[in-house]
């Protein structure tokens, strides 16, 4: 008895000193292949793994941004030169003519400006790209989603009537029925007031405030309607997308199940609407107030315009 307690005190002797540890699950084994004891860093189940970063509707598949991010990003930076030369447009047409309350003397300001905006190489860049970039990229926006929502759904799960109602077209906002509803009218205003000009006449320096007031002389109930169709939309649908990039729109406010996050909803819903009217009566205040009241020009000026208005399309009918 005496020699194996010899022995084993022998052997504890020559074995190296080893750490006594507590008893941890098989998960938490330590790595063998490094000098010591380091537990490698706990992995998250796949369940709890942030998922890879996605498109808008989290359709992309896979990591990194997917079409939805860039068609969003193009929309939202376009907007920001849009409004812009929209702010500058309304200071010129609207603003300076209600401080001044005379259209002749809001001319001048309107030439010192044009020439940044209106130059063959600015115009293109400042005004023509981000407005058709905007609705273009809008447009594909919402088919790229249709089509992703539509794939999302399996031919052997669902009924050939269910896939045709999953992969209906996403729900219209009422910023995007506004931008739907402002394109035509802005079309129609370029239209007239830049492409008619050039096509005709070769050259549109001769159109400024006055040749809009002489189209409100002429056609007054025609004028008068468009320019506050246009107004109105265009206030609604500018505030209603800036308080969407800020953050400030009422559907961004949570779920709308608790009461203070509907109250705060209604709240900014009805912020938005004060804003945008203040904005409209703003435009309205110089641009039909002052402009629209500016008379007819005579004399070949006149005359002159006269032939422009009678080159619209459908004119003599509409007018």
């Amino acid at each position: 008895m005496g020699r194996q307690d010899s022995n084993d005190d022998d052997s504890r002797e020559r074995l190296p000193s080893m750490q006594e540890l507590e008893p941890s699950p098989v998960e938490d084994t330590p790595d063998l292949e490094r000098d010591s004891y380091f537990p490698k860093e706990p992995t998250a189940p796949p369940s709890d793994r942030p998922s890879a970063r996605s498109s808008t509707l989290g359709l992309s598949g896979g990591g990194g941004h997917g079409v939805a991010y860039y068609l969003m990003r193009i929309q939202k930076y376009s907007s920001y030169t849009a409004s812009a030369f929209l702010v500058m447009h309304i200071t010129n047409t609207s603003l300076i003519p209600l401080a001044t309350r005379s259209v002749n003397a809001s001319e001048n300001y309107l030439l010192l400006t044009r020439p940044y905006y209106q130059s063959p190489f600015a115009e293109p860049l400042v005004v023509a790209l981000p407005i058709v970039a905007h609705v273009v990229s809008g447009i594909a926006l919402r088919i790229y989603r249709r089509h992703q929502i539509g794939k999302r759904y399996d031919k052997q799960l669902y009924t050939r009537a269910e896939r045709r109602r999953f992969s209906d077209w996403p729900k219209v906002s009422a910023t995007s029925v506004l931008g739907f509803t402002l394109w035509p009218l802005v079309t129609g205003h370029i239209l007239v007031n830049r492409v008619l000009p050039l096509w005709a006449e070769g050259d549109s320096s001769g159109v400024g405030l006055g040749y809009v007031s002489h189209g409100f002389a002429k056609y007054p109930v025609v004028a008068t309607t468009l320019y506050a169709a246009l107004v109105g939309v265009g206030s609604w649908h500018f505030v209603k997308g800036w308080a969407k990039w800020m953050g400030w729109a009422p559907e961004q406010v949570g779920d709308g199940i608790s009461v203070g996050s509907a109250s705060q909803k209604r709240r900014r819903r009805w912020l938005t609407h004060v804003v945008s009217a203040f904005v409209a009566s703003l435009w309205m205040a110089g641009g039909l107030g002052v402009v629209g009241r500016g008379g007819a020009a005579k004399g070949w000026i006149g005359r002159g315009w006269d032939d422009l208005y009678a080159r619209i399309p459908l004119s003599q009918k509409l007018f």
